[in-house]
């Protein structure tokens, strides 16, 4: 099978196990769950999905030769995402829409339920060691590292919101390298490239107060929808066009829906006061700090450019907006 990424551009892949994974069910609806959420009402033209971002992913991570559990890990590592992504956080009260974690808490037990145990059986690998994140270094780091997940989801925003070139990225990529399972830059220059790629990311999309508004309009529209029946909990785990078609069925013969559809879709003015608001969101900030090569030492971008420094020590992990709609 030869795909084409944006990023990455064309890499074939040929083990059985990858191509039955990419062909499952399971991962085969992530095609329809915006990685964003809903955000071309606010960014138009800017959808993407899911799988794109988790193949992308396990080929990122076979382009540095990572073991092939690795590569199966990431692969499925979104499978959980319900419907519009991140913007289930915010409708399930309890989980922390701080930390916008509901598809990992959801993780272990929701992967079980699908096609892809059997799959690994078939091909003598163990689930538990698919699962077990200590086994895969390069799949995820917390912040503020990097990690293949957030090179690659950074990179293909930077292209889809053209916030840089295909020669930026490529740039970005020939100067990383894997040291001591770490991803590491070869040099100052490429690293604080990637530093203030990540940073334009943050700070007009990934905290921005449209993604507030995002994360609040959809979750009143979605939340009334459920409370008068005309979605259930089920729904949230099929894709976003057939909870969206159940949705809207009932768009004109109920006016508060209608109402709540026309503010999830950017259709009335809004205002981010402190002083007079209705809604308060927050937004999880991110924020890296990658580590280079300086000569016989690994350095991070902060300890040489006292900016980011400043940026890194005082910027919150979280951005706060005091939402109030017109209508």
């Amino acid at each position: 099978m030869r795909y084409t990424d944006s990023v990455y551009g064309k890499i074939e892949i040929e083990e059985p196990v990858l191509l039955e994974l990419i062909n499952s069910p399971a991962v085969q609806r992530l095609k329809d769950i915006d990685q964003a959420g809903y955000f071309t009402a606010y960014f138009p033209n800017t959808s993407r999905s899911r799988f794109e971002h988790s193949l992308g992913v396990c080929l990122l991570l076979k382009k540095y030769w990572a073991p092939l559990e690795e590569q199966i890990a990431w692969l499925i590592h979104d499978v959980s995402h319900g419907t519009f992504s991140h913007c289930l956080d915010y409708i399930f009260e309890e989980w922390n829409q701080k930390e916008q974690n509901h598809q990992d808490k959801i993780f272990d037990e929701f992967i079980k339920k699908t096609d892809i145990p059997e799959i690994l059986i078939k091909y003598w690998l163990s689930l538990e060691d698919i699962l077990n994140d200590a086994r895969h270094p390069l799949k995820e780091n917390n912040l503020p590292d990097i990690c293949a997940d957030r090179i690659d989801y950074s990179l293909k925003d930077a292209l889809k919101y053209n916030v840089c070139s295909s020669a930026d990225t490529s740039y970005i990529l020939d100067h990383l390298i894997v040291q001591n399972h770490q991803r590491v830059f070869t040099d100052f220059s490429a690293a604080k490239k990637y530093t203030k790629l990540f940073h334009t990311l943050n700070e007009t999309y990934y905290a921005s107060v449209e993604n507030a508004i995002m994360f609040q309009t959809i979750k009143d529209c979605l939340y009334y929808a459920r409370q008068q029946w005309y979605i259930h909990i089920d729904d949230f785990y099929t894709t976003d066009i057939q909870l969206l078609n159940k949705v809207i069925a009932h768009i004109e013969t109920d006016k508060q829906l209608a109402l709540y559809w026309q503010r999830m879709n950017n259709k009335f003015p809004y205002k981010n006061d402190p002083n007079d608001f209705k809604f308060h969101i927050f937004c999880k900030s991110r924020l890296v700090d990658p580590l280079f090569i300086d000569g016989t030492d690994n350095k991070r971008v902060s300890e040489v450019d006292n900016e980011w420094k400043t940026i890194i020590q005082t910027d919150p992990k979280y951005k706060e907006y005091f939402l109030k709609f017109e209508k």
